[in-house]
């Protein structure tokens, strides 16, 4: 039983280093700030650039995955203009995921340690920023519709890489 503790407290370990890694601003090979579209590629069935989300909510979409083994669904976003985006950050506004084709609602799973498995710094422009949504493997997999939700935004038909 220790063991199995030890294993899963070093997969959550890793799974942080690498979401907080993601959290610079995205650069070339040569350093320079990448921005706008170029930087990320489209999502199939919702594009990264869907300008509801730029205009509303000052974001866009940069990746939906799979991840820890199928426990979890990682969900990273740019921020375009922080003010826009601001109420995706504020911890009263709890996000979560549904499952289209089930209808199951994914939360976001909360650690003793950590809290919840979201950036929660007040959101910079140009910077990326996750979430994980906690989830049984097989109920949501690549090529999944989901939606994701945090208070009133809502980005609906994602698909799942």
């Amino acid at each position: 039983m220790e063991m199995v503790k030890n294993t899963l407290g070093l997969l959550l370990w890793l799974l942080l280093c690498l979401a907080f890694s993601a959290c610079a601003p995205a650069t070339d090979g040569a350093g320079q700030a990448r921005t706008g579209a170029e930087a990320v590629p489209a999502l199939p069935g919702k594009p990264a650039t869907d300008p509801a989300l730029k205009e509303q909510w000052g974001i866009e979409v940069t990746s939906l995955a799979m991840s820890a083994g199928g426990h979890m669904v990682d969900f990273r976003f740019r921020v375009l203009d922080s003010e826009k985006a601001a109420s995706l950050f504020k911890r009263a506004n709890k996000p979560y995921l549904i499952d289209q084709a089930s209808g199951q609602v994914l939360a976001v799973p909360r650690t003793a340690k950590i809290g919840p498995l979201r950036s929660s710094d007040p959101p910079r422009e140009d910077r990326i920023y996750w979430m994980f949504f906690g989830t049984v493997p097989g109920l949501v997999k690549t090529g999944s519709l989901v939606t994701v939700v945090i208070g009133d935004f809502r980005a609906e038909n994602l698909v799942v890489q």
